[in-house]
């Protein structure tokens, strides 16, 4: 049932079959539990390890290496086995450890599951097992409890809950028992209802169960959660694509060498180890390994940019999104209520503008700043505030300067912006003695404390000393009490408004002047509350008190904008991505804070409530919607899928419970590390540390570099590839015996092709990193001139290793097969040299910005002379030791292909000066 916040608490009770007073009967119970289950949310289809591990061994780059360990064992050749084993295994291990974390969603959810409730049964009350709660129950909920299933409130004393993980509202939610009109209301709107998993935050209530386990609104999301399938990311396709094309490759080639060496002759045994030769030589057994490893230091930096990285693919899927879907509390925001405008009669001050011109209050504030200085009303107006206020403002002893807020954060926000103003609430206090005090609650919807006045102005503090001496009216009795709350309710109980210094009388153009200013700051979404105060000659009757009050002003609040986010958000939509604000909050508030961070200049505002009712498919009209508000978790789940649709790769953020299947059917999940929930962060694939949104902005750079660098070293790996497989299939060709043992070829795949191509992974950024759009999430890995690189460059390398091979067999020297062995393994030293970039010349790059890069082709040079001048690895090599001229010639030739492509790069200069 979805209308029961529409039903009144007789005719709940009376669907459910239940008397409040005595509660349902053991065997109603028995019965009821049997119909409906346990209340409990139930694991489906959730990933066995087993399976987990066995699918580390199916991707297709592992088959195809799988198969080469296997032909070189068959063969003898157990060295190359063991290497590409140890590559295999390191590589299901990481696999299995990311994949493994990232089923863990459901187990934490579960978490929010109440061990014990107290529950009326039988006329008695009880504590029981929530797993034992049906439909028809009656529970008991105080202060601090977490709501044990989705219930329908009886009775409310001042009751507040915490909804923030469920519906993204902030601030604590009041709540009430009287039947709400309205179909198809959002969750954060349905006041006489408290859903499982959220917290007590205030007061007490009773309430009877409408829905349990699976069909709760948690329920729900735990099925969404568990419904909901991840896609391969876009390395993810692109690597399983090149695996098998490689794959193929590799078998066509094996099937024509070995029926050429069959039809010439060749012994059926020699064939078999060529074929097993050229299938090794083809493909790069180093570049799984490589990938994981780069992804592992791109996760290295991007922790150090405050974004942790939970699922390793993610760190190269995030330079590749085009939509990034945000929320709005705490990662575009503050999360933290502050008071930013005041407005008292004729006057209004934008606090937040005085915040941004001064540096944070770390002591109090000097005279000459403090704006009460300059309006002693303004002064009353932060004094009333505070003072009618339980919250406590704490000195941090661990950050000087700064101090903490206990209590709750609306009234916290006052008793901040008093202090930036030297209105200590601590003097104020001492100043002002409480006497008495009327809570507040939601049905009057204001709170009003009574102080005893100062016998003198030396007590005051001294943003008060000005009003003192100005008017004497206020600090003319024994007491006074101050009154804050919703403005209807004050203008209720006002006859009066402070004006220049004195009370005048509060006539309908007071009221309409005073309405209208109200409605103004509402439609900015922030939060108003007025403050108003009256002076007594001795201590009244409390039912008496709030009567006859003089209205001082409004005071605006609302969660700022982060400072940083606006130029995070520029920086955006010059990189081609998309910002989107997807809600719980009010739709006033996310529209201000969608148009101050430039989200939302243009475009609609649509919430969650149009969403259900509009007759159009969403991805119709999805990508001209800048901000979503009010909005539940199928919602935004529907949003994500609808984007992707669209062909977009879509990164979402979220903290709470709600937002969790979003997170998981997002391209990019990004958790929140401070407010995040354990639900949300299990399901998510990074988490901001910061809670920033401007940090997924730099990981998305991050991640673009990273994406360019895998791309580089996988053109530069192919492109050694070429070269070794144009030696192996044209050597045979000219009468040359073979040129290249399995031995040599993996030494140059595994070690003097894979160590720079790991440097490659840190190469630092190209200039127009972020001033391009993304890339297509289905571009492949040949696209944009790869291929036509991989080829010409990879015949440079095989076309100068092959010619100093011929030349040095035909003279008959023994070692030529050395000397193409070096020969590959300069020109791939060459090659790295030069790819480093994709049009800026070698000459210019700074070699010190790629250290490592440096240090992997110097370690590389002195192997490779190891293997040839080292007597005990020359026979494991089969090397020969060269003499100082055939290194020289193998150094000249091998740095054929640094030549070829600055040559190319220098015309693509060119072309691009004259564009």
């Amino acid at each position: 049932m979805n209308d029961w916040y529409q039903m009144e608490t007789s005719a709940v009770l009376q669907r459910l079959g239940v008397n409040a007073e005595n509660g349902l009967s053991d065997t109603e119970v028995t019965e009821r539990l049997t119909q409906h289950g346990a209340n409990e949310l139930i694991e489906r289809g959730v990933k066995s390890p087993w399976l987990i591990l066995w699918e580390q061994f199916t991707a297709v780059m592992v088959v195809v290496l799988i198969v080469a360990a296997v032909l070189s064992a068959v063969f003898g050749d157990y060295q190359d086995t063991i290497a590409i084993l140890v590559i295999i295994v390191l590589n299901a291990i990481l696999g299995f450890r990311q994949e493994y974390r990232a089923e863990k969603a459901m187990a934490a959810l579960k978490k929010l599951a109440v061990p014990k409730v107290k529950v009326r049964r039988g006329g008695r009350v009880r504590e029981i097992s929530a797993r034992e709660l049906v439909p028809g129950d009656i529970v008991l909920l105080e202060s601090g409890n977490l709501v044990p299933t989705d219930c329908r409130l009886l009775e409310s004393v001042n009751l507040r809950t915490q909804e923030a993980a469920l519906t993204g509202e902030s601030e604590p939610i009041d709540k009430e028992t009287v039947a709400l009109v309205g179909d198809d209301l959002p969750l954060g709107d349905r006041y006489n209802l408290a859903y499982m998993g959220t917290v007590i935050a205030y007061g007490r209530g009773t309430a009877v169960v409408t829905e349990t386990g699976m069909k709760t609104e948690l329920g729900r999301i735990a099925g969404m959660i568990q419904s909901t399938e991840r896609q391969p990311t876009p390395l993810q396709r692109r690597l399983d694509q090149l695996g098998k094309r490689l794959a193929l490759a590799a078998l066509v080639l094996v099937a024509i060498i070995f029926t050429e060496g069959i039809i010439s002759g060749e012994e059926v045994r020699l064939m078999l180890i060529t074929a097993v030769s050229v299938a090794v030589a083809a493909v790069p057994e180093g570049l799984p390994a490589v990938v994981t490893i780069a992804l592992a230091l791109g996760a290295q930096r991007m922790l150090k940019r405050r974004a942790l990285i939970r699922k390793l693919p993610a760190v190269e899927t995030l330079g590749s999104v085009t939509v990034i879907c945000s929320d709005k509390t705490g990662t575009l925001t503050e999360n933290r209520m502050t008071v930013t405008i005041l407005d008292v009669a004729g006057h209004r001050v934008d606090l937040a503008e005085d915040l941004r011109r001064h540096a944070p209050v770390s002591g109090g504030a000097t005279a000459e700043r403090a704006i009460v200085s300059e309006h002693s009303q303004l002064a009353l107006l932060l004094a009333g505030g505070a003072l009618c206020n339980d919250a406590i403002l704490e000195f941090d002893d661990k950050r000087p300067g700064q101090f903490n807020v206990v209590g709750e954060p609306t009234e916290g926000a006052l008793v901040v912006a008093a202090a930036r103003q030297d209105l200590w609430k601590k003097a104020l206090t001492h100043a002002f003695p409480r006497q008495a005090e009327i809570p507040f609650d939601s049905t009057r919807k204001r709170m009003t404390t009574l102080h005893t006045l100062p016998d003198s102005q030396l007590q005051l503090p001294d943003a008060l000393q000005k009003l003192w001496k100005e008017r004497q009216e206020i600090f003319a009795g024994k007491y006074i009490a101050f009154t804050k709350g919703a403005i209807d309710s004050l203008l209720d109980i006002s006859s009066h408004v402070w004006v220049n210094r004195e009370s005048q009388p509060l006539d309908d153009t007071w009221r309409e002047r005073i309405q209208a200013a109200h409605d103004q700051l509402a439609e900015d979404g922030m939060r108003v509350l007025a403050v108003a105060f009256r002076s007594l000659d001795k201590l009244p009757d409390l039912q008496s008190l709030e009567n006859d009050l003089t209205l001082i002003g409004l005071i605006g609040m609302m969660d700022p904008a982060r400072p940083e986010v606006r130029e995070a958000v520029r920086t955006c939509k010059a990189a081609g991505i998309r910002p989107v604000m997807i809600t719980g909050d009010h739709p006033l508030t996310a529209r201000y804070i969608a148009r101050e961070l430039g989200i939302a200049d243009t475009g609609r505002i649509m919430t969650g409530r149009e969403l259900n009712q509009t007759g159009q498919e969403l991805s119709e009209f999805v990508e001209e919607v800048p901000v979503f508000a009010r909005v539940a978790p199928e919602h935004k789940l529907n949003i994500v899928a609808a984007l992707q649709e669209r062909g977009n790769l879509v990164a979402m953020t979220g903290d709470g419970v709600n937002d969790a299947p979003a997170l998981k059917k997002a391209d990019i999940g990004v958790a929140m590390g401070i407010t995040g929930t354990d639900v949300s962060k299990e399901a998510a694939d990074v988490v901001l540390q910061d809670d920033n949104f401007a940090t997924i902005v730099a990981a998305v750079r991050e991640g673009r570099v990273i994406y360019d660098n895998i791309r580089r070293f996988i053109i530069y790996l192919l492109a050694g590839n070429v070269g070794e497989l144009a030696v192996m299939l044209v050597s045979p060709l000219l009468g040359m015996p073979l040129a290249l043992l399995p031995i040599q070829i993996l030494w140059i795949n595994l070690v003097t092709d894979g160590l720079p191509a790991l440097a490659l992974g840190v190469e630092p950024p190209e200039k127009d990193t972020m001033k391009r759009p993304p890339y297509p999430p289905s571009e492949n890995i040949f696209s944009r001139g790869a291929a036509r690189q991989i080829l010409w460059l990879g015949f440079i390398v095989g076309a100068a290793s092959l010619l100093v091979g011929y030349l040095q067999w035909a003279k008959g020297y023994p070692q030529w097969q050395t000397m193409v062995f070096t020969t590959l393994t300069f020109s791939q030293m060459a090659h790295v040299m030069t790819i480093r970039s994709y049009r800026e010349s070698a000459f210019r790059l700074n070699p010190l910005t790629n250290k490592p890069l440096m240090a992997a082709v110097s370690l590389t040079f002195i192997l490779q002379l190891l293997v040839i001048y080292v007597p005990f690895l020359q026979p494991v090599f089969d090397t020969i030791p060269l003499s100082a001229a055939d290194l020289l010639l193998c150094m000249v030739l091998g740095s054929a292909v640094f030549w070829a492509y600055e040559i190319e790069k220098f015309f693509l200069r060119r072309r691009e000066r004259i564009k």
